[in-house]
């Protein structure tokens, strides 16, 4: 589904503040994988995702999404294929827009409506099921702009907006993180049913070590812009939070210090 291959990224190239933030990366991902990714700040997860989407133009490598070459394809075109949720809960919405309008925009998407939002009884209806999905109440509360909502509303909505039109790829980067903790396990909940459900290839950046290893079906860390370990299958079942910080230390040469993944165990 997904393949990248020797892909570079370089910040403030040829200046004293030059940083290779992806440093040769290969990955081969399968359809229907959900990886999950964790590494300290600064370990390239971010810019990853941000690479893959389009959002950053790689200096070398290839990005191959479903058998076609999307490198150097522009964010907006990448958004066709693939799904996003963000950290900030404001940042996957249109505040202005009521809940259906934007939901609307997100299942026209697959349809490739461009922002022809068309509202009709059956698509209220679609809608109404898909929310009911969210157990949040915003089924009854189609016509609510979604600057009303609360951030775990916000983000709830932003996950199903991302899923809704079965994207090629869903891209996750650290979505709960400013999520109060109830909040935030209602969200992880969801997003493991949408992603089951759906069969979605998946990408995950999370500062919680617990999390990175019960989701999911592999388990990628990076450091210093390289994946140094791509945990799978049986072997991520063993896995725990000791071993895999010990599995940072022995190859890093020294401790995981990364004080707010450490906090979040």
């Amino acid at each position: 589904m997904l393949k990248l291959k020797d892909l570079e990224k370089i910040f403030y190239k040829n200046t004293p503040n030059e940083n290779i933030a992806l440093n040769k990366v290969n990955l081969n991902v399968k359809k229907g994988d959900f990886i999950t990714i964790v590494g300290s700040n600064g370990a390239g997860k971010s810019t990853l995702l941000n690479s893959i989407a389009g959002v950053f133009p790689v200096e070398s490598g290839t990005i191959i999404l479903d058998k076609e070459d999307i490198t150097g394809k522009s964010e907006y075109r990448c958004a066709q294929k693939i799904g996003r949720v963000f950290q900030n809960p404001l940042a996957g919405t249109s505040p202005e827009m009521t809940i259906e309008e934007n939901l609307s925009l997100a299942i026209s998407k697959s349809n490739n409506l461009s922002l022809k939002w068309g509202l009709s009884k059956h698509k209220r209806k679609v809608m109404k099921k898909h929310l009911a999905k969210i157990d949040l109440g915003l089924e009854e509360r189609l016509t609510t702009k979604v600057k009303l909502l609360s951030g775990g509303q916000r983000q709830a909505l932003t996950l199903l907006m991302a899923t809704v039109a079965n994207p090629r790829l869903l891209l996750l980067d650290e979505h709960t993180a400013a999520l109060d903790p109830a909040t935030a396990i209602k969200i992880k909940n969801l997003t493991a049913e949408l992603v089951n459900e759906n069969n979605i290839t998946t990408l995950m950046i999370t500062h919680n070590m617990e999390d990175a290893i019960k989701m999911g079906n592999r388990l990628i860390m990076m450091d210093a812009g390289q994946i140094i370990y791509d945990i799978k299958a049986e072997e991520k079942e063993n896995l725990s939070i000791e071993k895999l910080l010990k599995m940072f230390e022995i190859k890093h040469g020294g401790k995981f210090n990364n004080d707010r993944m450490l906090l979040s165990v």
